[in-house]
C-alpha cells in the first residue's frame, strides 16, 4: 500500500509540475518557423503577466521587429505604431509607441542577458517598460540588472537569427522589417 502511494505523490507531482511550466510556455512564430519561449513567472510576475495579456489578445500579430542590431539583439512589441496589420502602421514611429496599459515597475533580476534572453524596453525611466521587447542575439552583460529579464528562447533560437537586421548606421533602424505572424500560449 506505502509503495502505490508513494508511486501515486511522485505521478501527480510530475503531473503538476509539467502543467505549471507548460502555463508559462509560448509559441512565436515568425517568417522561418516557431520560437518557443520559456516565461519567468517566479522572476518577473508583472511583466510575464502583461505579455500573456498582450500576446493572448492577438496583439502583438503583425507587429514588426523595428530595431535589430546584427551581434546585439532584436527588438519588437510597438503594438500602437508597430503593427503593420494596423491603420496606426508607421514604421517611422515604431519603438516610440506601446499598449494603452499602463506602463510597469521595473523587475530587475540577477539573471543574465545571455543569448535568447528576453527583456523588456524601455526608456531612460526604469519604470517605463509597457510592450516593447527585446531578444538577444548573443550575451550582452552591460543590459544586466537595467532591464527586465522575463524570459528566454528554449527551441528555434535558429529562427531568431534569421531576423532582417536593420541599418548599423541608423541604431539598427529596419527598412522592410520581419515581423511577428503569431505570439500565443502554447
Amino acid at each position: 500500500m506505502n509503495k502505490f502511494l508513494i508511486k501515486f505523490i511522485i505521478f501527480f507531482f510530475l503531473l503538476t509540475n509539467q502543467s505549471i511550466s507548460e502555463d508559462n510556455i509560448m509559441i512565436l512564430k515568425l517568417k522561418d518557423g516557431d520560437v518557443k519561449i520559456e516565461l519567468f513567472e517566479d522572476v518577473a510576475p508583472n511583466h510575464v503577466k502583461r505579455i500573456k495579456e498582450l500576446a493572448n489578445s492577438g496583439k502583438y500579430n503583425n507587429v514588426v521587429f523595428h530595431r535589430v542590431i546584427d551581434g546585439f539583439m532584436a527588438q519588437t512589441g510597438d503594438v500602437k505604431f508597430g503593427n503593420s496589420g494596423s491603420s496606426d502602421f508607421n514604421l517611422d514611429m515604431a519603438g516610440m509607441g506601446g499598449s494603452d496599459l499602463p506602463n510597469l515597475n521595473q523587475e530587475f533580476s540577477s539573471l543574465p542577458h545571455d543569448r535568447g534572453t528576453l527583456s523588456m524596453a524601455r526608456s531612460s525611466d526604469p519604470n517605463s517598460a509597457n510592450s516593447q521587447f527585446f531578444i538577444c542575439f548573443k550575451p550582452a552583460p552591460f543590459l544586466d540588472r537595467q532591464y527586465t529579464v522575463f524570459g528566454k528562447v528554449i527551441e528555434g533560437m535558429e529562427f531568431v537569427d534569421k531576423i532582417k537586421r536593420g541599418d548599423a548606421n541608423n541604431n539598427g533602424a529596419v527598412t522592410n522589417p520581419d515581423k511577428i505572424i503569431s505570439f500565443k500560449s502554447l
